[in-house]
């Protein structure tokens, strides 16, 4: 009995040390697909099996991407992109919202379509829905953006002209119109609401002027890019390969909202009306990148194409720096979550607390390097083992070489305590070839520019950076530019050229 005792004893100690657990991966033929029908992303760290990924056995084919920049998430998904459609033939659609794909898609032959630089939509297009729920989206995406649904008053207006809007077109609210009818737009909602003020006899003038100012925020000259006529069918989007939708042309975050909730409102009515079709793989799938108002909001249209997406073969990546900027709803929906490098413990906390992964991959999570990730993904039936596994390294379609840029002496104590600003930025070399190309930097000059840093094994500060650019002759106004497409603030740009 004695010895029973001291076996179990021992075997309770063995079990707590990792250096004799096997690590958390699932079995073979549940990472390793079949080549033709399945996209390959790495390798697992532990047994170095080929992971390769399809969502045939997962419960969605809809993915999170989290990590900071420089982690390899915009290098995950433009990977990601390019093996989808080599293999099914998969349009995508980017709804970027800074603007940092749009270089890489015109290099790779896509279509860029630049919102508040020459391209418009109507916010009140139909997209195959009746008026009287596309006036509901609408409202939906002013609830979302703005605190009208704090006025009551305010809203009930807005949503009545709307409605009243698209009766005086000839539009039968609860009819679905053929595609060639013209819809109304914003401003038509805004000039019935000022035609109701004119009158005089409404009860409350303040509220009805206060509606009247929040709808001309988004149909007054100049800033009217949601109440023209539309120049993007989005008929033809979806069906037209490689898509950039950049947003970064738009005034403010707002728009950019606004913007991206117009774009997910129409993907979903589309989606809709996709006959399904037992054809492998997926037809579409839809970028949501760095779009936080977006992603976080519980009425977003991007949870309702989470939870419908896959039985009309469209999935959806949502990526972020920041997991609070994605609802919860998210990432417990999603058939896949890959999470990179994470810098701030609460970030991870968050991550864990929804998809409940053991402390020991949260460990190896906080000691992840560039490239490498950790992936949790859904099963459709329950399994006896963890979903949640590492992978060595995102492997690309190129090497995923990262480049640091350390601001040193550009950064005061008082910002590193309470981080407003980090002590360096990290780029993988597609990025930072992208944000070189979105300033005016010529190829030749790129070229140059990357072999000075590799010879300094990819580290410099920023005062060093800049001298690299200036010695080759780049632009002052160019420099600044990219400096702030890096996310780098004014004032820390305004430090380091002032030691030049």
């Amino acid at each position: 009995m004695g010895l029973v005792r001291i076996q179990k004893v021992m075997s309770d100690e063995l079990a707590k040390r990792v250096f004799l657990s096997r690590l958390p991966e699932p079995p073979y033929e549940y990472i390793f697909n079949d080549p033709a029908d399945s996209i390959f992303i790495g390798t697992t760290k532990r047994f170095n099996v080929p992971f390769t990924w399809t969502f045939n056995a997962l419960t969605n084919p809809h993915i999170s991407v989290v990590g900071i920049t420089g982690s390899g998430k915009s290098f995950f998904v433009k990977t990601f992109l390019v093996r989808s459609s080599y293999i099914w033939g998969t349009n995508a659609l980017i709804i970027d919202w800074a603007g940092e794909y749009k270089a890489w898609v015109k290099q790779s032959g896509g279509v860029v379509v630049s919102l508040g630089k020459g391209d418009t939509i109507n916010m009140m297009d139909l997209g195959g829905a009746r008026p009287i729920d596309r006036a509901k989206q609408i409202m939906t995406s002013l609830d979302i953006i703005s605190d009208i649904s704090d006025f009551p008053e305010q809203r009930r207006l807005t949503a009545e002209a709307l409605e009243q809007a698209y009766v005086n077109a000839g539009f039968i609210l609860t009819s679905v119109p053929p595609p060639s009818k013209d819809a109304p737009t914003l401003k038509d909602v805004a000039r019935l609401l000022e035609e109701k003020l004119q009158e005089g006899t409404y009860e409350y003038p303040a509220e009805l002027e206060n509606a009247i100012y929040r709808l001309r925020q988004y149909s007054r000259e100049g800033q009217d890019y949601f109440a023209k006529k539309s120049s993007i069918d989005f008929g033809k989007v979806i069906n037209s390969g490689l898509v950039d939708l950049d947003l970064s042309g738009l005034p403010d975050e707002k728009f950019r909202a606004l913007a991206a909730l117009f774009i997910l409102q129409t993907l979903k009515e589309k989606m809709r009306a996709q006959t399904w079709s037992a054809t492998k793989g997926i037809k579409v799938m839809v970028v949501l990148d760095e779009a936080w108002k977006v992603a976080s909001d519980e009425r977003s249209d991007a949870i309702t194409i989470v939870r419908e997406g896959r039985k009309y073969q469209f999935g959806l990546i949502v990526a972020s720096q920041n997991p609070t900027d994605i609802n919860e709803a998210i990432f417990s929906n999603v058939g896949t979550n890959i999470i990179l490098r994470i810098k701030f413990q609460k970030f991870i906390d968050y991550i864990q607390g929804s998809l409940n992964f053991s402390i020991f991959i949260r460990n190896e999570i906080s000691r992840l390097g560039v490239g490498e990730a950790a992936v949790d993904m859904s099963f459709q039936t329950s399994v006896q083992f963890p979903s949640t596994f590492i992978i060595n390294r995102i492997v690309g379609e190129v090497p995923l070489d990262s480049y640091t840029i350390t601001l040193a002496d550009m950064v005061t104590d008082a910002e590193l305590r309470d981080q407003s600003v980090p002590k360096e930025f990290i780029f993988e070399r597609l990025l930072l070839n992208s944000k070189l190309v979105e300033s005016n930097v010529s190829t030749d000059l790129i070229e140059s520019i990357i072999m000075a840093l590799d010879k300094r094994n990819r580290i410099v500060d920023l005062k060093e950076f800049i001298s690299i650019m200036l010695e080759r002759n780049v632009a002052r106004e160019h420099i600044v530019s990219l400096m702030r497409n890096m996310g780098i603030p004014d004032t820390i740009i305004g430090r380091a050229f002032a030691y030049k």
